[in-house]
């Protein structure tokens, strides 16, 4: 059985991409470990709060982040940010 921990607090409204970042993550069955050291790679310096919160939409994102999120994640900035309808496709 995986070790999964739901959200306990609700969301925030500090970013519009936290839910869909999530979403495309663990429909790729990708761990937020992994994601940070992608995000490291393309030379984007975050911590597991960080995107803790960024999932949470609790934390503001930069548009570096933005344009690399999207292309770890396979997905468009625009269906990042909520502009598409398309979901990415699981793995």
């Amino acid at each position: 059985m995986t070790d999964v921990r739901l959200r306990t607090q609700e969301r925030g409204d500090r970013n519009t991409i936290g839910v869909r970042v999530e979403l495309a993550r663990k429909r790729q069955g990708m761990k937020q470990k992994e994601l940070l050291a992608q995000l490291q790679v393309n030379g984007i310096d975050m911590n597991a709060s960080a995107l803790s919160k960024l999932e949470g939409q609790t934390r503001s994102v930069t548009d570096f982040e933005l344009v690399a999120l999207a292309k770890i994640l396979g997905v468009s900035v625009n269906w990042l940010l909520g502009l598409e309808d398309d979901a990415p496709e699981e793995e």
